[in-house]
């Protein structure tokens, strides 16, 4: 069953349908997971061999056409009348001779959308170089255009469901993240911290269980915090050692990131203490400067303007627009609060602003998920921003 009412999943594909018509695109073939779930509530571990939601001008419902083992989850979890879930021969998977794209045009071709103007998610992650040549071969009199993020664009302001559904994952967050700080301790392995962190995305709450995240924990130590995007190993923890822990927590797809930094040991180094201040100072000045009508890049500078006053910069954004999604990534690829972006912000649109300062031998991170408010803004965790010192 499908986790919308069907009205809201028709308002997106109408919303949809508008940019479709605005980029002179008939028909959009959506690849990317994240935007299959919103258009139809499709939600399976399915996206590691091709699959598409069409949606044409002409068709007031999408068309799920996937693998047909999993047709019956689009039937599970899609709002979609029989008719438009569309399950492709299973010899058309990891084959040299045909691909699941071939199909897809077949399909194509005998609603008669050949000739039509066709939208592709060029850079989705899991639409490949091959589907496109495929589609080439199959459809040679469509005039292919690049869809990409169209639907994303769509995505960017949320219904008060969505909301709902991160608010629960910023419940879960807090969780998650005093349960990594209540493992660190020297001779602990990293990789049982892990562990525990794993057991308390998936159990939630007692009121709401968790999901998956799009992205696994990253909790780098040592000298390894001079570096975003690294995870862990099966190494203990030592005494006078610097954690980050970039973690989240997901509820129907919907996530909640929350970054922080731990110090095991009493004697943190004043380096290390002063990055912590002024990161924090920083983004509590930038969470309490949003406003609705503001633009992404004038957050950015009230916080650029604050590290610069201790001779400091960040050359990476500081935040991106976020919430549905699957691996390898909970943000959206549309807003981020960087110089040049002029999105301007809205209320109900959410983003991840992430701090994270890695210099040349250590690092700290803290950051808030939030939405933007009628008046300001409110984050969906509430956990204390400072350097936390275990002893």
């Amino acid at each position: 069953m499908a986790l919308f009412q069907t009205e809201e999943y028709l308002e997106r594909i109408a919303n949809t349908k508008s940019r479709m018509t605005d980029a002179g695109i008939d028909v959009l073939i959506v690849s990317d997971p994240a935007n299959m779930n919103y258009l139809t509530g499709y939600d399976g571990w399915s996206f590691y061999v091709p699959q598409t939601v069409v949606v044409s001008l002409s068709q007031e419902q999408p068309t799920w056409i996937g693998r047909g083992m999993d047709a019956n989850g689009a039937r599970h979890t899609t709002f979609l009348s029989e008719e438009n879930i569309i399950g492709y021969p299973d010899d058309y998977v990891q084959s040299t001779a045909k691909h699941p794209m071939n199909f897809v045009a077949g399909e194509i071709k005998h609603r008669g959308w050949d000739k039509k103007s066709i939208g592709l998610e060029m850079d989705a992650y899991y639409f490949s170089a091959r589907g496109f040549v495929e589609l080439q071969k199959e459809l040679p009199e469509a005039d292919f255009k690049d869809g990409n993020l169209l639907v994303s664009w769509v995505r960017v302001v949320k219904s008060d469901r969505e909301i709902e559904y991160m608010k629960q994952a910023g419940k879960i967050v807090e969780k998650v993240m005093q349960t990594a700080l209540d493992k660190l301790s020297p001779g602990v392995r990293e990789c049982e911290a892990v562990a525990a962190v794993y057991h308390t995305q998936m159990a939630g709450t007692p009121e709401f269980g968790g999901d998956y995240p799009a992205i696994v924990p990253m909790m780098p130590t040592g000298e390894k915090t001079s570096a975003p995007h690294l995870t862990w190993s099966d190494e203990p923890y030592e005494n006078e050692q610097a954690v980050n822990l970039e973690l989240a927590a997901c509820r129907h797809r919907y996530h909640s990131p929350l970054a922080r930094t731990a110090y095991l040991g009493k004697n943190p180094p004043e380096k290390l203490c002063r990055l912590a201040d002024h990161t924090v100072e920083g983004l509590n000045l930038a969470l309490e400067a949003i406003k609705p009508g503001m633009r992404c890049e004038d957050v950015e500078r009230v916080w650029r303007k604050h590290i610069a006053k201790a001779g400091l910069e960040k050359e990476s954004r500081i935040g991106y627009s976020m919430g549905l999604n699957y691996p390898p990534d909970w943000g959206e690829h549309t807003a981020s609060l960087r110089p040049g972006d002029k999105t301007v912000l809205a209320p109900n649109m959410t983003f991840h602003m992430i701090l994270g300062m890695w210099m040349d031998n250590y690092g700290f991170e803290c950051s808030e998920s939030f939405r933007v408010t009628e008046t300001g803004c409110e984050t969906f965790a509430d956990f204390p921003r400072k350097l936390f010192q275990i002893t």
